[in-house]
Order: C-alpha cells, then sequence, then structure tokens
C-alpha cells in the first residue's frame, strides 16, 4: 500500500526544493493536493515519480517540477483570477485553488471534463469550476485573467488568449514540444504584451494548439 501523504512530502522535499521550486504557497499547494485523485487506479502508484503521466486522449498529467516551476513563475496571489488552459483530469485546477481566489479551468475533451467534476467535487473545491469549450479560444466571457496558465506545450503564446490577461496580468506557457522548449512568461504593462523566457522544460504538447502551415510561393 502506498503512504500518498509520504509520497507527497517527498515530491516537495526531492523533487521540487532541489531544482529551485522554494516558494512556500506553491509547495505548500501541491504538498496537499493529492496527485492519485486524478488518475487512473492503475497509475495512482506511480502519481508522484517525476514524469508526466498519461490520461488518455492524447493528454498528460503534467510532471511535478515543471508544473511547480510554471506556478511560481506566474506569481499567483491569493485574489487573483486564474484561466486554467487545458485542465485535463483537474489536478491542476484543484493546485491554483489554493493559490487563486477563483478558477476557471477550460477542458474541451468532455470524458477529461468529467473526470475533473467529479475529482473537484471530491475534494470539496469549491472556487474552481470546469468550463468545456474548445481550449485555442480561452474562455473571454469570465476574463480579462490576472493569471493563465497553459497546461501543455504550444508552438507560440497564442494572441487570442494572451489578449485575455488584463493589466499587470500573466501567462506562462512551454513554448516548444516534448522534445526541447522554454517556460514563456507573457505580461501586460501599459496595454501592451512583453514575453521573456525564464528556462527550459519540455512536456507534451497540448492538441488544438498546431501551427498552421504556411503556404510556399
Amino acid at each position: 500500500m502506498v503512504d500518498f501523504a509520504h509520497a507527497r512530502h517527498n515530491m516537495v522535499l526531492s523533487q521540487l526544493r532541489p531544482s529551485g521550486v522554494r516558494d512556500e504557497r506553491v509547495t505548500a499547494a501541491m504538498a496537499a493536493v493529492p496527485r492519485e485523485a486524478f488518475v487512473a487506479p492503475h497509475q495512482q502508484a506511480i502519481a508522484y515519480v517525476d514524469e508526466d503521466l498519461p490520461l488518455g486522449a492524447g493528454r498528460y498529467l503534467m510532471e511535478p517540477l515543471v508544473f511547480g516551476r510554471l506556478l511560481v513563475a506566474a506569481e499567483v496571489g491569493p485574489d487573483d483570477v486564474v484561466l486554467d488552459v487545458g485542465c485535463a483530469s483537474g489536478y491542476s485546477a484543484a493546485v491554483l485553488a489554493r493559490l487563486a481566489g477563483t478558477v476557471v479551468a477550460l477542458e474541451e475533451d468532455e470524458g477529461l471534463a468529467d473526470r475533473a467534476d467529479s475529482a473537484l467535487a471530491a475534494l470539496e473545491v469549491d472556487n474552481a469550476a470546469i468550463m468545456r469549450r474548445p481550449l485555442a479560444g480561452g474562455y473571454i466571457e469570465q476574463g480579462p485573467y490576472d493569471v493563465i496558465v497553459i497546461e501543455g506545450a504550444v508552438p507560440a503564446v497564442p494572441d487570442g488568449i494572451a489578449d485575455q490577461l488584463r493589466e499587470g496580468g500573466r501567462l506562462v506557457a512551454v513554448v516548444g514540444n516534448a522534445d526541447i522548449g522554454r517556460c514563456v512568461v507573457v505580461r501586460r504593462i501599459g496595454g501592451l504584451l512583453s514575453e521573456r523566457i525564464t528556462h527550459d522544460a519540455a512536456i507534451p504538447p497540448l492538441p488544438g494548439f498546431a501551427r498552421r502551415a504556411e503556404f510556399v510561393f
């Protein structure tokens, strides 16, 4: 029998903190949310390994270290309204709900959205809502947002989603693919968007964000 509380403790001590995730709010949130509740029963014993876990439909539970570093870069405040793009089975929404005031968790796969709803309800998370909508469009109805987190690699920061940031807002995403990528932070300052790279990261791509083919003459 796996001691999941002990596994969460070890995740923080051996994976997160030695690799630079030392924000106490982030580590406390990740130590409190049971990752095993967001994967299939046969995956629960490996829920805390430092790798991406497949959830089906081409989607993954992001490895803890990459997710933790994204959260640190996002600087989520306790009153922030967060858009979580591609929440999959809901783990990211549950962690963000401990950091923010409100989480709008976007998911286009009905099966994953249903799993997320069930898991969040079981954990009595009452400040995160699962919205069923194509990921690439974001969710402008509840915007603008203080923070936007994109839960998978994208070829470029989507303009339509970045436009949903409020003044002073931050968007974090891994730009690249499963082999090579970089964490990019986009900020809206004075009405303009600026980008900076914070660190290297590699995670599986998020479906629906592939570059459009360009015509060659």
